[in-house]
């Protein structure tokens, strides 16, 4: 079986974001990262080159990969923000409808500035995402 590529380091997630050179995605990475941890209350821990991970989960899928996965992050991407909601979307379209600008993968959202969503929904879906996580994969 595959092993997963993407793994935690031990490399200074700070760093990583300081070295963000646009100011304003930079900012905006900051107040990511506050958000993402003081709801999951779980300290940020980079995954790879460039994912910033909080809090652990194992899974294992019926095809037989399994492995541990962070249970929310983001990542500053070149054109826009990638943040992993683990849990997917299915069951917050409502939230969504609210958001604002925003484009969806299978467990990504993908955001260019905060300034382009209402941030208190995107609290509400981090927040609705990890009660998901923390019911179906108990810490």
């Amino acid at each position: 079986m595959a092993e997963n590529k993407t793994k935690p380091t031990d490399s200074s997630v700070l760093k990583f974001l300081e070295a963000i050179p646009e100011e304003q995605k930079r900012k905006d990475a900051f107040v990511l990262l506050k958000r993402m941890k003081d709801l999951s209350r779980h300290e940020p821990v980079l995954w790879g080159p460039s994912l910033i991970g909080f809090g652990t989960y194992y899974y294992k899928y019926d095809s037989g990969c399994e492995g541990d996965f962070f249970r929310i992050g983001f990542s500053p991407r070149k054109t826009s923000f990638s943040l992993y909601i683990m849990s997917g979307f299915s069951r917050f379209d409502e939230l969504l409808k609210d958001l604002g600008k925003h484009k969806t993968g299978k467990s990504c959202l993908y955001i260019k500035r905060l300034s382009d969503i209402k941030e208190d929904v995107l609290d509400e879906l981090m927040s609705a995402s990890l009660e998901y996580m923390a019911t179906r994969y108990p810490e």
